[in-house]
């Protein structure tokens, strides 16, 4: 599906798209069902919700638009309103299934109960590992502490840290100068943390920790997302999972599919474990595969040119004589000139349509040029998140 850029039409077509897409997630995929009980049913402490509260009057509710004219603070415009203005600042562009962030985070009601789940599960074992094996609970003096910028970026992790905090230090507050999804400046305070002095030194290496690790990949994302001719996705190669989708998200950039029960994803070992091979494999999983199983969609990677044909023509098939959604087909390390010409070859065919073409495997950001016309719709790389460098951040105490 391709937005129209401007009017009625373009409004009419995204509002279909989110319904469409909203729909699909509840009946294929509900995420409160694959948490444990007891995340299922936090109660988030007052002092969190104060916290929300603290967020929207600041308008640090996160964004992921870079690219848009509209990189400013949600909070006075609905998420809807944000993408129709995206559409119309970016000319026609195809809205992806790729794109999942919704499920971790929205600006309206901030972190999901999938992300909390993913936040309890990281912060544990952040603190843990820092020698924390329950709630801080100092007596030192009371200070405020800045936590200052020494870099340009993107923020992405306030919401973690105000998590971790509420769990393990309750005794500490935060004043937010420029939540998630804001660019900063070397020098920008980011945030301010009170509370007794003991508290506030047991957290400050995980506060920083967490800060810059995430802030990083939301920075990097965000240069993906600038330089890239095509909308880039992450992969599930992750240090940090979940949190690692949502800081991509933050910057830009697409999450594709969140875990492997998300979505789909039909791989070399997959085939392998069916008894068929090569060709024959393809066409009867795609042929058999119940598409209401798949979760968000179905995804098929092909290293070769004959394997794309064969399953973008059988799903074309199924497509003339049933109402199945279009066939993610991903073209492994194909490169552009080879992804230039299947997309041609499919194209003349009359197969192009019943496919979406990822290309993926050996995208790095310094050939990003190179796939300006190759015409894929999306480039996946494990690159936008995996071996970035941290925001260098720091923490100085008032005196």
């Amino acid at each position: 599906m391709v937005l129209s850029s401007t009017g009625n039409e373009g409004r009419n077509q995204l509002e279909s798209h989110l319904s469409i897409r909203s729909m699909h997630g509840r009946q294929s995929w509900n995420a409160s069902q694959a948490l444990p009980r007891d995340v299922h049913e936090l109660k988030l402490p007052l002092q969190q919700k104060d916290r929300q509260v603290q967020h929207r009057q600041q308008g640090l509710w996160p964004y992921s638009l870079l690219n848009s004219p509209l990189h400013q603070p949600l909070c006075d415009n609905s998420l809807l309103e944000v993408l129709i203005g995206l559409a119309a600042s970016m000319g026609e562009r195809t809205l992806l299934p790729h794109d999942r962030g919704h499920l971790l985070w929205t600006a309206e009601d901030g972190a999901s109960r999938l992300l909390t789940s993913s936040m309890d599960r990281w912060t544990t074992a952040i603190v843990g590992d820092d020698g924390i094996d329950g709630p801080v609970m100092g007596f030192g003096e009371k200070v405020t502490a800045q936590v200052i910028a020494r870099g340009d970026g993107t923020v992405a992790g306030a919401a973690v840290i105000d998590y971790m905090l509420q769990i393990w230090a309750p005794s500490l507050s935060t004043s937010w100068k420029a939540g998630d999804g804001r660019r900063i400046s070397e020098g920008d305070v980011i945030v301010e943390i009170s509370g007794d002095s003991e508290s506030v030194l047991r957290m400050e290496r995980s506060i920083l920790n967490i800060l810059g690790q995430l802030s990083g990949i939301a920075t990097n994302a965000a240069h993906w997302a600038t330089i890239a001719p095509r909308q880039v996705a992450a992969t599930r190669k992750t240090v940090w999972g979940m949190l690692d989708k949502w800081a991509v998200h933050l910057g830009g950039g697409l999450t594709h599919r969140l875990n492997k029960d998300d979505a789909k994803m039909i791989k070399e070992n997959d085939l392998a474990v069916t008894g068929e091979s090569g060709m024959q494999a393809i066409v009867q999983l795609l042929s058999t595969m119940d598409v209401d199983d798949c979760g968000a969609f179905l995804e098929l990677e092909v290293t070769n040119e004959k394997d794309a044909i064969i399953a973008a023509s059988t799903w074309k098939q199924r497509q003339d004589t049933e109402s199945v959604p279009q066939l993610v087909l991903m073209l492994d390390n194909f490169g552009p000139e080879r992804s230039k010409e299947m997309v041609n070859e499919l194209t003349d065919m009359g197969l192009r349509d019943a496919v979406v073409l990822e290309a993926s495997g050996n995208i790095v950001f310094k050939d990003l040029e190179e796939w300006r016309e190759c015409g894929v719709d999306v480039l996946s790389t494990s690159a936008i998140n995996r071996g970035t460098t941290p925001i260098d951040v720091s923490m100085l105490i008032g005196q």
